[in-house]
């Protein structure tokens, strides 16, 4: 069960799900540097999976260029895979489960790239303990190019279906621009 208490600290932490694939689209890449730039800029720690590939390595290379805090959290059994981005401080873990409690426990916000089932489990997870009211903190999902709008109406087809209530429609952004997220992102702390 994750810790809803935030952490120890003052500073912000957001938690940033995204693929790891160096395939996909390059303005996804993109994104991501520009995501890792603005936390930086805006002195918030990106919490991150830890890897040097892919959207995930590009946000953590570009926050750390341009400043900011990272916290890396890779399981041992991925190192080879996703690569540890070694220029930033890490958490080894042994489990995907470890890595997503010790991201939670870390996070005051989550943001959610372009990613595959991975980042989707990820986010899926946090929104589920949110929905049982096991923590309060924003998931906000961005993309530029309406990448989870399938998702948004799989999750219209369960509040039609009266599987999920439509208020919880409220606690989940979509957001389409940098400016669009950070400015969610900055209503969500100035609320805390």
């Amino acid at each position: 069960m994750p810790d809803s208490s935030p952490p120890q600290t003052l500073r912000r932490s957001v938690c940033v799900y995204c693929g790891s694939s160096e395939s996909t689209r390059p303005q996804y890449h993109d994104l991501a540097t520009r995501v890792g730039t603005a936390l930086a800029q805006r002195g918030m720690r990106l919490v991150y999976g830890g890897g040097a590939v892919g959207l995930m390595g590009r946000c953590a290379k570009a926050a750390f260029a341009a400043g900011g805090e990272v916290l890396g959290i890779m399981p041992r059994f991925l190192e080879r895979r996703e690569i540890v981005y070694t220029d930033v401080p890490h958490r080894m873990v042994d489990t995907m489960h470890e890595r997503k409690i010790v991201m939670f426990n870390e996070a005051d916000a989550f943001v959610v790239l372009p990613g595959g089932i991975g980042t989707l489990e990820e986010a899926v997870e946090v929104l589920s303990w949110q929905r049982l009211d096991l923590h309060a903190k924003p998931v906000i999902f961005f993309s530029e190019d309406d990448f989870w709008s399938p998702f948004f109406h799989l999750i219209q087809h369960t509040v039609d279906a009266n599987l999920t209530p439509a208020s919880f429609l409220n606690a989940i952004a979509n957001t389409h621009s940098l400016d669009e997220c950070f400015a969610v992102l900055d209503q969500a702390f100035s609320e805390r």
